[in-house]
């Protein structure tokens, strides 16, 4: 099976999950009036071009939805830096209720399958216009954040503080985290452009010192340390040849980081400023009991209740003690952790926080291009900004946050199904054969297992009676179907291994 192939078993798989995989007619038209960025001006727009921001993405991104740089601070405590994250800003060129808008709206998300990405925004948009690109200038909205030396994040008071604005800003450096990650752990030299461009060292040296601060201050609160592993396809002259591992690195966690505390500090900016916010959350785990019986099977123990800090405590002293086997003890974990999703914050009101992340407050800002409810994040914003009129109502706002939720979980499925299209093509030749596994899920929907090789799950067709997430079991591979992703697999052992 070639990748026209596999990407037609997307399309399908996408349509089946209510999701749109093309932009019609009146879309296409619109993006044809589209020829140039918007050229806004004005004593609300800062000229912040002159600053040395660069962008970490994946290697082959084409989307880039911020860029980051670090400043001193005049007057603040002894270890205080000014984090400034700027976010492209998308709502300039894209009206709301406009054809291209509606499309957005309705998928909510890009797909990033194995087959390649659908785009929630056509790439013109996302990956050039809308794209903050290497050399070229772009309207943002920028999160300026002052950052102490323990990781804490500064108030929101637009004089010595936190504080959100409009500016122009200009990609110095587009740099890929793989590279960037080599360096900052001293495995190899600074990439070209970092070493090209005077003081960028410096600059992502500071970063990463102030992203690692705000990471131990999340985890001292029971951010949890999680491991788990993507797969990316791997294809020679159009054929897929495999799925490998898609590891996290010191360049990830620093994006990862920085735009967890600009989300944050969006949050409260909109509630400072008495305005609805799309909340970003994770539920206090229903399953805790059996997380609880997974620390147990190694002699330790959790509390009664869910607790976060206990349960981060316990994901270190397992990493430490059994790195090799903590990426399968992270996905069960993140599978009995349960799915997040989007709720409506009205001004006042308690809203329920992330259990994975520690944060109470928080929501999606800063990728637009990829992400319908961080475009609707940023007309919010704008409309705290401008003094303007709001974008959408608070009936309209709590059905896009169930929408949203429900199309992310769609978007995930399509992923997860041309995953395994793809790993059955790459099986179809085992079939018989035996593997280690790990049980992702369990429930009276079916039971999952996980393989390694490639890194994938499946489906236990036969003997999965009693198992349950985390176990590990024995499987062999008795089918597999490519065109509906599926893979089957049936016990072969009589006990947890």
């Amino acid at each position: 099976m070639n990748n026209a192939e596999l990407r037609a078993i997307a399309r399908h798989a996408m349509l089946q999950r209510g999701l749109q995989p093309d932009f019609n007619a009146a879309a296409q038209q619109q993006l044809d009036t589209i020829d140039h960025a918007a050229a806004e001006q004005g004593p609300a727009i800062r000229d912040l071009r002159e600053l040395p921001w660069c962008s970490i993405d994946n290697d082959d991104s084409r989307d880039l939805d911020q860029l980051s740089v670090s400043l001193p601070v005049q007057g603040g405590s002894p270890g205080d830096v000014r984090i400034l994250v700027a976010i492209a800003d998308v709502d300039g060129l894209l009206a709301v209720d406009s054809p291209i808008d509606q499309r957005a709206r309705h998928n909510t998300t890009s797909v990033y399958t194995a087959a390649g990405v659908f785009p929630m925004l056509p790439e013109k948009l996302s990956t050039d216009l809308t794209s903050l690109n290497e050399g070229v200038e772009r309207l943002a909205i920028v999160v300026d954040m002052v950052v102490g030396a323990n990781g804490v994040v500064a108030p929101i008071d637009g004089v010595s503080g936190s504080s959100v604005y409009r500016a122009r800003v200009l990609n110095r450096a587009q740099l890929a985290y793989n590279a960037v990650a080599a360096w900052l752990d001293a495995d190899s030299a600074a990439p070209a452009k970092v070493a090209a461009l005077p003081g960028l060292d410096e600059q992502l040296r500071l970063q990463d010192r102030v992203a690692q601060a705000m990471k131990r201050e999340r985890h001292a609160r029971g951010a949890l340390s999680l491991a788990t592993h993507e797969t990316r396809p791997v294809f020679s002259d159009g054929v897929l040849t495999d799925l490998r591992p898609d590891f996290g690195n010191r360049a990830k966690e620093l994006i990862a980081n920085l735009m967890i505390a600009a989300n944050g500090v969006t949050a409260r900016y909109l509630e400072k400023h008495r305005l609805p916010s799309l909340r970003r959350m994770l539920r206090v785990p229903a399953r805790w009991d059996r997380i609880a019986a997974l620390a147990a099977q190694v002699g330790e123990t959790l509390p009664e209740a869910a607790n976060a800090v206990a349960l981060d405590a316990f994901l270190a002293k397992r990493r430490a003690a059994d790195p090799a086997r903590f990426a399968d003890l992270s996905l069960s974990i993140v599978k009995l952790l349960g799915s997040g999703e989007y709720m409506l914050s009205m001004p006042g009101r308690s809203t329920p926080g992330h259990f994975g992340l520690a944060v109470n407050d928080y929501t999606h800002s800063t990728a637009p291009n990829r992400r319908f409810p961080d475009l609707v994040t940023q007309r919010l914003l704008k409309a705290a900004l401008d003094g303007g009129p709001m974008p959408y109502g608070e009936a309209d706002l709590e059905a896009l946050a169930a929408h949203c939720t429900e199309q992310e979980d769609n978007a995930a499925k399509v992923e997860r199904q041309v995953r395994k299209s793809a790993a059955a093509l790459l099986l179809a030749d085992r079939i018989g054969q035996t593997f280690d596994a790990l049980v992702t899920g369990a429930s009276a929907k079916g039971t999952w297992v996980r393989i390694n090789h490639p890194n994938v799950e499946g489906r236990v067709v036969r003997g999965f009676e009693g198992m349950d997430v985390g176990e590990k079991v024995r499987v062999g591979l008795v089918g597999v179907d490519a065109a509906r992703g599926h893979i089957d697999f049936e016990r072969v052992d009589n006990h947890s291994r």
